[in-house]
């Protein structure tokens, strides 16, 4: 996948073109007029795949009382939607937003962009990695929605966040370990660290609860579990099966066949997606007399 993927400068503009206090004007971003102006709350709703989802009370009503005082300085981010029950989705600015409702405001001030589910992710997840406000899982899971639902490869998450690919690798190995053991991590009780070193073992809620009891450091972790026996979940998510070679035939000999772009996601143990692209409702329509 190249760099051109990443569909991200006009919209990553429109939020520096968002800070500070912005009247209701229009702003030109290529062909595309992109609107800041006062949209009712009651039409704007959360974006499901926004990679925060907690939320601190205690900073939500200081935000609140700012807003009170001086009103929303930096306008959020939002697209347009259909077939829901509100008019826009929030991209950027969800703590913003809840804020507003908090003080009590019917509108908030905002920038409305056209934007394709994948871009809308990017630009949400980059916010987020940029301000530092996720918790370990919250960022574990988005990077590991970037490479599902958007079908990017690892190289491809890297340049995307401008973080190194043992850190990404690292941090997904967090999304392998047990619910309980995750709720211990966003609370706060085991580290990102201790929770990256025990997810390459056999037993990782019961490290954990040792890792509590016994004050362990992440050196003393690791000790224990070199002297376990190691699953190999970790490293095990990433590896490969299929020659890249013969992947990019196997692509090729479906695309011959259903005369659009086909994208082949293998995963762990075998598993895997093929994706299938199209451009408009007749090539879909064609797509389906093929398939069936």
């Amino acid at each position: 996948m190249s760099a051109n993927k990443f569909g991200l400068g006009r919209g990553l503009a429109d939020l520096q073109l968002a800070k500070g206090a912005i009247p209701d004007i229009s702003v030109l971003a290529g062909t595309e007029r992109v609107v800041v102006k006062q949209i009712p709350l009651a039409q704007i709703g959360t974006n499901p795949d926004q990679p925060r989802k907690t939320f601190n009370d205690a900073e939500l009503n200081d935000l609140a009382a700012s807003i009170r005082e001086k009103g929303v300085l930096q306008p959020i981010l939002l697209r347009t939607v259909s077939g829901r029950t509100h008019m826009y989705e929030i991209v950027a600015g969800e703590r913003r937003y809840r804020a507003s409702k908090l003080a009590g405001l019917n509108e908030i001030p905002a920038l409305v962009k056209t934007l394709s589910n994948e871009n809308a992710m990017e630009i949400a997840l980059i916010e987020n990695v940029q301000r530092e406000n996720l918790n370990p899982i919250e960022e574990a899971n988005a990077y590991k929605n970037l490479m599902e639902q958007c079908g990017y490869e690892l190289d491809d998450v890297v340049r995307l966040i401008g973080k190194s690919e043992s850190y990404i690798r690292n941090i997904m190995r967090i999304t392998t370990l047990p619910e309980s053991v995750k709720s211990l991590v966003e609370s706060g009780e085991i580290s990102a660290s201790h929770a990256r070193t025990i997810a390459v073992a056999e037993n990782p809620e019961d490290l954990a609860h040792k890792i509590i009891s016994k004050k362990m450091s992440v050196a003393d972790t690791q000790r224990m579990v070199n002297n376990t026996k190691k699953a190999g979940k970790g490293r095990e998510k990433f590896s490969k099966t299929i020659d890249p070679k013969q992947l990019k035939d196997m692509e090729k000999s479906i695309e011959n066949f259903v005369k659009t772009p086909v994208k082949i996601i293998e995963r762990r143990g075998g598993a895997g997606q093929i994706v299938i692209s199209f451009a408009t409702r007749i090539q879909l329509e064609e797509l389906i007399k093929k398939l069936s």
